[in-house]
């Protein structure tokens, strides 16, 4: 009869006298009242302190990865907090300038940038683009010609590393859609010729290896690579990326990103790179400041096959379980240290049968229609990745600090559903 294991939950989380949980001093049941469910609930100082805990760890540039999650207020504060943004279409671009983050704090990624995406961060001035293929250079020297600002760039390389993570997230092995192959050559011929050009400004070479990545020693590994290719060209810049991995269910565990930091750079030392180092943590800053609440519409009991708890979210607003086959744990809000003896299977309302939210749940064995039901570490690549599969609403997003909450993004509504339908 296990109980929700408490660290998985947002910093700042509490009991109330009646064993409810309370996020930032505000009360989670009161919040699915008021902003209706499903909703994305968000320690506000949670989120600060792992940016700063980032701005620590990589003074020579931390940099936000905001396709784990980007609003407004997310790009504020993580600008407020020291950190550099990294955006990686021109969607992401527009909504970093939009909360009013200087274009030089922007870092512009993306393998398949479209010479619309490279004008417009061009025009606003971002301060660093990521190079990711022989054609993006090409682009960038039309553009440069015809009279646009010579860039600032970053090459980036692909180390032939494989990280122990999901095929869909690993992004440093040799067969990569992403950056330059440093084993066929590639990476050294692209760095040479942005040197050369006169249409950018190398500043240095960017390197990722995957996303949820847990064994530290794959950063080690890249770094390796990292510092021999380095040492070729004089580089005295390296973005290592991010991808450090969170927990997500009990009996996981990471380090923290002030523990990551410090792997990174003694394991730089070890490597004889003396490059400064830059990194992109966007998982790590997000994942765990957030938990999402569904209200419970039916349930459905198989004897001796399952109970299936059917709530009024699902793949839309949390793609990875059947993207990834990532697992989430389950709980009731109103009873957080409650025993959990009840086997379910958290599924949503789309017209699928895949449309799992967490396949082997478990939860109170009390559980009824109408309850309030949980999942945490679900602040990236929720809402981020977010869609209307079935016309459904995407939810709400709140911020909560110091007992006060406040609304950042808006519960669409049955009329956004026909903004760009032109009939």
């Amino acid at each position: 009869m296990t109980r929700l294991p408490f660290e998985l939950l947002p910093d700042n989380s509490r009991l109330s006298d009646s064993g409810s949980l309370q996020i930032g001093g505000v009360d989670t049941l009161e919040l699915a009242n008021e902003y209706g469910t499903p909703l994305f609930v968000y320690d506000e100082e949670h989120l600060r302190d792992r940016c700063l805990q980032a701005v620590a760890g990589f003074p020579d540039g931390a940099v936000y990865a905001t396709k784990a999650f980007l609003c407004r207020a997310m790009a504020r504060l993580a600008h407020e907090e020291g950190m550099l943004l990294d955006v990686a279409t021109g969607g992401e671009l527009h909504v970093a300038l939009a909360a009013g983050v200087p274009a030089s704090s922007l870092v512009f990624h993306g393998n398949n940038k479209s010479p619309a995406e490279l004008e417009l961060g061009l025009r606003a001035g971002v301060g660093l683009i990521v190079i990711d293929s022989f054609d993006e250079i090409d682009r960038l020297e039309e553009l440069v010609a015809g009279g646009l600002p010579t860039p600032h760039v970053l090459v980036r390389i692909t180390p032939g590393v494989e990280a122990q993570t999901h095929e869909f997230v690993s992004t440093g092995q040799d067969d990569s859609k992403f950056g330059f192959t440093v084993s066929t050559g590639a990476a050294a011929r692209a760095v040479e010729r942005v040197a050369r050009s006169g249409a950018m400004s190398l500043k240095g070479i960017h390197c990722h290896i995957g996303s949820q990545v847990f064994r530290v020693e794959s950063f080690a590994d890249a770094l390796a690579v990292v510092a021999r290719f380095s040492d070729q060209f004089g580089i005295e810049l390296v973005n290592l990326g991010g991808g450090l991995g969170v927990a997500y269910v009990e009996g996981e565990s990471a380090p923290s990103i002030a523990e990551w930091a410090a792997t990174i750079h003694g394991a730089a030392q070890d490597a004889g790179l003396t490059a400064a180092l830059m990194a992109e943590p966007g998982r790590a800053i997000t994942a765990a400041a957030a938990v999402t609440l569904y209200r419970v519409g039916t349930i459905k009991e198989i004897p001796d096959v399952r109970t299936y708890i059917a709530v009024d979210g699902g793949m839309s607003d949390n793609p990875r379980p059947i993207l990834y086959g990532s697992g989430y744990e389950t709980f009731l809000p109103r009873s957080v240290s409650a025993a959990r003896p009840k086997q379910i299977r958290l599924v949503g309302k789309h017209c699928e049968s895949g449309d799992l939210l967490v396949s082997e749940g478990k939860l109170p064995s009390d559980v009824a229609v109408g309850d309030i039901v949980a999942t945490p570490v679900t602040g990236s690549y929720g809402h981020s990745m977010g869609s209307n599969y079935n016309k459904v609403l995407r939810p709400a997003v709140v911020f909560v600090a110091d007992g006060d909450a406040r609304l950042v993004v808006r519960r669409e509504t049955y009329d956004d559903l026909l903004a760009t339908d032109v009939g």
